[in-house]
């Protein structure tokens, strides 16, 4: 009777079988795989740095302090001296030197990847190869957005305004996302063939000499005649000129393009050494 029984079944249960469709799984080098992944790595850098405090002191607290410092120290002096409200100059500056501190961190967080062998991880399993380095630049870029929203928040409370439209407030709030992940570039290709405290010191060195020569921290008739032009040109200022001419008004067209000029310039030199410093970091450790 049994015997009858599962000869009746079976027919029904490989038919069963038979009738599911076969899922198509994509290849790993697939575009739909790489934006899959590279938003599951940006998801899980992004709950990481939500999770550490220190990541929200340097994304949210330690510019807005700064912004706030600037403002009761030298925002009289700089208006009274230049006729132009200083806070527009000093928003825009906030949100660059944000871009770049914050940058650092993430550096130094593929350095402890790297370390923990959490890459080497990665890199044996079944992911997108481009995905780790493609997650974290738009991790980047999301974290500068949310701190450019941050700083532009205070600087409204502290009298910045959106004078030119709304169009132009929402080319200004994407200027330091695209200034972000040019440098983010930079930053893990050094961040690839650097020591940490090596690298903290590089960056830091940088962010100092174009943070205080710029056109935000003063303007540009403030500084020796033989320094006003590298002052001018140099990418900070550019951004800083072009983002205040987006809100309080002003020339905007040159200093716009020299900022994604000097964008793309970071991403087209520095991309191929941090794509290949990645790789040998997940295959080998090194």
């Amino acid at each position: 009777m049994n015997n009858v029984v599962e000869a009746t079944e079976a027919p029904f249960e490989a038919t069963r079988f038979a009738a599911l469709p076969e899922v198509a799984t994509p290849s790993e080098s697939a575009l739909s795989t790489l934006i899959t992944h590279s938003l599951l790595q940006c998801k899980r850098l992004l709950i990481g740095w939500l999770r550490d405090p220190s990541t929200t002191i340097q994304t949210l607290v330690y510019p807005a302090l700064m912004l706030l410092m600037f403002d009761v120290v030298l925002g009289r002096a700089i208006t009274g001296y230049t006729g132009t409200p200083a806070i527009y100059g000093q928003v825009a500056m906030i949100t660059l030197v944000a871009a770049m501190s914050g940058a650092v961190v993430s550096a130094l967080g593929f350095k402890t990847e790297k370390a923990t062998g959490l890459l080497g991880r990665l890199w044996t399993m079944p992911v997108h190869r481009a995905a780790g380095l493609t997650g974290r630049l738009l991790a980047e870029a999301v974290r500068v957005l949310i701190t450019t929203l941050f700083v532009l928040a205070v600087g409204l409370a502290l009298g910045f305004r959106f004078d030119q439209g709304p169009v132009a407030a929402l080319a200004l709030i994407a200027l330091p996302v695209l200034f972000g992940v040019g440098f983010a570039v930079l930053v893990t290709a050094l961040a690839t063939v650097t020591e940490g405290v090596m690298l903290v010191s590089l960056v830091s060195i940088v962010n100092t000499l174009l943070m205080f020569f710029n056109t935000g921290f003063v303007p540009k008739f403030a500084y020796p005649v033989w320094l006003q032009g590298i002052v001018e040109n140099q990418p900070m200022s550019c951004a800083i000129d072009a983002m205040r001419g987006l809100s309080y008004g002003g020339p905007v067209a040159g200093a716009l393009w020299k900022t994604v000029a000097w964008t793309l310039g970071l991403i087209v030199v520095f991309a191929w050494p941090a794509i290949r410093g990645y790789r040998r970091a997940a295959q080998t450790g090194a």
